[in-house]
């Protein structure tokens, strides 16, 4: 069995990779392979200037072929070998004959009668070495991207369990934030329950003692009504001078009679804390307004941004600036409707927002209180470094509410009531040796 095998393979490298049969006047090229003369001047017979090998497509650089004489005599020798039948070559299964060449549409290998069938007219045929060659180097490519493939898959899936960790950690991160602003609001929740529970407090006293004064205040009147009607029927029972000479005195009383003034117990309706917390995102969206800062207004040593969209105090402070407020206000001023606007402030010191009526003095030494028309709150930015702040602004004109939220975590800070009878409009200062910078924008 060995012998054969070994006798098989020498007779095909015996064989000419063209015809397929023992090679008459072998030639060499100059990649190494071995052809019939006939059959490879056959093969670069329309050929100019470029020659493939019809092995391995090396491009020979001229038809001149070295002549192979010692694969001449073992070629001799080999023909003289018993012969072994179908080893050597593979026979049709159809016609019993040689297959002999490779067909690249149907990619079957064909007998001398199959290559003139119908069926493989006009097809691309390739005598089986050179497919051969032709489609090994093409696997061989793809077994190297399949290589590729096989590593980077490899490399995924190494890359894994380090993925799943740092994505496990930012989960976890994700977690304690939110764990951390629930808590943040639970407080703020419960810091609201607590003083609604103590404004319903004393709004119930006041409405109690409201209650009682109305009540002694209608308990005179009655008195006093009776008073006068028992007055009455003992004037009727008197004769008619005594009855005339004391009319007067009793038509005084009866005029000046008047109801008690009764005293107003109506509840004014206040938006919650809750919904107004749970809705700051919808009232963010749906009453943005983008606000300018008019120059006019700045205190001299405020820098306002061209676009009239950022202000910062300039380093230089006169002598007497203590108690100065460094304000500016917006361009923007209303008198209805309802508003949101979002201030965003960068450095280190203390500042203030909110809105001013119109006829808020603009003397930097008259302090900005409800009072004097100007409702604010006062932001304090670390002394030692530079740090960021969102703070929201909302103005309900009608209701006469001003809100204000720290946008960074969601929650409410204040919220002032007030009775608007002018127009209002953004008021921001920045206190002495404060070293911060002022933004205001619309949606953010």
């Amino acid at each position: 069995m060995a012998f054969a095998a070994s006798l098989s393979v020498l007779q095909a490298q015996a064989s000419c990779p063209i015809c397929l049969d023992y090679m008459s006047d072998p030639v060499t090229t100059e990649c190494g392979h071995n052809f019939c003369c006939c059959c490879i001047q056959q093969c670069w017979e329309d050929l100019d200037d470029v020659f493939p090998c019809p092995v391995c497509q090396y491009h020979c650089p001229s038809r001149n072929l070295k002549s192979n004489t010692q694969l001449l005599r073992m070629i001799d020798i080999v023909m003289q070998l018993p012969a072994t039948g179908n080893e050597r070559k593979p026979l049709c299964e159809t016609h019993g004959q040689v297959l002999d060449f490779f067909c690249e549409q149907d990619l079957e290998l064909l007998c001398p009668q199959c290559r003139v069938s119908r069926a493989h007219e006009d097809h691309h045929l390739v005598p089986i070495e050179k497919a051969a060659a032709h489609h090994k180097r093409i696997l061989g490519m793809d077994i190297e991207w399949l290589k590729e493939q096989v590593e980077d898959a490899e490399m995924a899936r190494d890359m894994q369990p380090r993925e799943c960790d740092e994505l496990r950690s930012r989960l976890n991160n994700w977690r304690r934030k939110a764990q951390s602003k629930f808590l943040s609001l639970y407080c703020i929740l419960r810091r609201e329950q607590e003083e609604a529970q103590v404004r319903l407090v004393c709004k119930e006293q006041d409405v109690e003692g409201m209650l009682v004064e109305n009540k002694r205040r209608i308990s005179d009147h009655i008195a006093a009504v009776e008073d006068l009607l028992s007055e009455i029927a003992e004037k009727c029972l008197q004769t008619d001078v005594d009855f005339l000479r004391g009319l007067r005195s009793v038509n005084h009383r009866y005029e000046g009679l008047k109801a008690p003034e009764i005293l107003p117990c109506e509840i004014k309706e206040r938006c919650c804390v809750l919904p107004r917390l749970f809705g700051l995102q919808k009232m963010m969206s749906t009453f943005p307004v983008d606000l300018t800062l008019d120059p006019g207004t700045a205190h001299p040593d405020l820098v306002v941004s061209e676009d009239g969209k950022a202000v910062l105090l300039e380093g230089r402070m006169p002598p007497d600036s203590s108690y100065e407020h460094f304000a500016v206000r917006s361009c923007e001023k209303f008198a209805s409707g309802r508003h949101f606007w979002k201030v965003h402030s960068r450095g280190r010191g203390q500042w203030s927002l909110g809105v001013c009526q119109e006829s808020f003095p603009t003397d930097a030494n008259t302090a900005p209180c409800p009072e004097y028309g100007c409702w604010q709150i006062d932001e304090y930015l670390p002394l030692f470094e530079i740090e960021d702040r969102w703070i929201g602004v909302f103005l309900d004109y009608e209701l006469g509410e001003i809100s204000f939220f720290n946008l960074s975590i969601k929650s409410h800070l204040y919220t002032y009531t007030a009775t608007f009878t002018e127009k209002v409009q953004a008021y921001f200062s920045i206190l002495p040796f404060s070293l911060i910078n002022i933004t205001i924008l619309g949606e953010k």
